[in-house]
């Protein structure tokens, strides 16, 4: 019986998101805040992974991109979990 009260309380809340979402349909400004958002948060992870990486780079003798290619690698991996989980929401 809990079961089924939890069902019912979860769609109701759903269908009461979904009414407050067609009454507040976003506007031209707030889809391009939302769009640069996105774009802020992939691109951050992957700049502060290949400017990490280069600095590592340069503490090593020689000529060496090992850091800052695994690192660019990593930033575009968390980058694109982080718009995964904004677009979730």
């Amino acid at each position: 019986m809990s079961n089924q009260r939890d069902l019912q309380k979860k769609i109701v809340s759903q269908i009461k998101r979904m009414k407050q979402a067609e009454r507040d349909k976003p506007n031209l400004l707030a889809q391009t805040v939302y769009i640069g958002t996105l774009g802020l948060v992939m691109v951050l992870p992957i700049v502060g992974g290949v400017y990490l990486g280069h600095w590592l780079d340069s503490l090593i003798a020689g000529y060496s991109t090992r850091w800052t290619l695994s690192l660019l690698l990593t930033g575009v991996v968390v980058g694109m979990f982080n718009v995964y989980f904004l677009i979730k929401d």
